[in-house]
């Protein structure tokens, strides 16, 4: 059974090139297998998992388990297509090593038609990926990730076509040192530095404008206790980080819309369990 986490991308100004890895999870094995749940669910032949393993070369039947919310930002294609994968690469043998989660990342990818989502949910942590390269970044800081998830759903295809074919030269500017300042402030552990670096002036105000409840949900996090936030994908969830003590305490100023889950960035990425 591969166990995969959830993720979070974008992370403001990293559009399509930064993500981070979350505790909540999908499980994907090979139906008839020892250690399948008596809930999964068998996929069918259009599952986003069942796609991903046939394209990997797999062959059967697979099966999911998923604690994800789908169609909410959270990476939940991206999750079921890494189990899926894995799945096929790694069937028969408990080792799932740096040169097989690399193949998992490129197929990975070229279905999801970006990199950020994947390349967390495979190698977990913090992750900047551009160019067909993934670095992890390493960080001290150890946060609740607090999600804010709404009951509605949000279509990346439906979202992206909103968005315009080409921005401004100082909008462009702004986002490249927004996205080079977040990675530096996770790699040094500057809490401070983390609310401006996770501004945007790409995606997030098109997107929110027509989420006005997600916009709501990120004022009062930024209002409260969160140290930054963004709109986690293209939505409608919001991410938020705090220190562990004060999770609860922001999670209680959202809006009722939605609920909350208070995570943690999941530092193991894809795995045998």
């Amino acid at each position: 059974m591969i166990r995969v986490p959830a993720t979070s991308a974008n992370l403001g100004p990293g559009f399509d090139a930064l993500g981070l890895a979350v505790t909540c999870y999908a499980d994907i094995g090979i139906v008839g297998s020892p250690d399948q749940p008596d809930d999964a669910q068998v996929c069918g032949v259009h599952h986003p998992a069942h796609i991903a393993f046939s394209r990997a070369g797999g062959t059967g039947d697979i099966w999911v388990r998923n604690s994800i919310p789908m169609g909410r930002g959270m990476g939940f294609s991206g999750a079921v297509r890494v189990g899926g994968i894995l799945a096929a690469l790694s069937h028969g043998s408990r080792d799932i090593d740096d040169a097989v989660l690399k193949q998992a990342v490129a197929i990975g990818a070229e279905l999801e038609g970006h990199a950020d989502n994947v390349a967390a949910s495979a190698l977990g942590g913090i992750v900047a990926t551009s160019g067909g390269l993934v670095v992890r970044v390493p960080s001290p800081l150890q946060p609740a990730v607090v999600m804010w998830v709404p009951s509605f759903t949000t279509s990346t295809n439906e979202s992206r076509s909103t968005l315009p074919s080409s921005v401004s030269f100082s909008d462009a500017v702004f986002n490249v040192g927004r996205t080079a300042l977040l990675v530096a402030a996770f790699a040094a552990g500057d809490i401070d530095a983390l609310r401006t670096a996770t501004e945007d002036r790409l995606h997030q105000d098109r997107r929110l404008d027509s989420a006005p409840a997600s916009r709501a949900a990120l004022a009062a996090g930024l209002d409260g206790d969160a140290w930054c936030g963004w709109l986690s994908g293209s939505g409608p969830t919001v991410a938020m980080l705090c220190d562990v003590a004060d999770a609860e305490r922001l999670g209680q100023r959202l809006p009722s819309e939605g609920h909350v889950k208070v995570l943690q960035i999941d530092t193991l990425g894809a795995h045998r369990v």
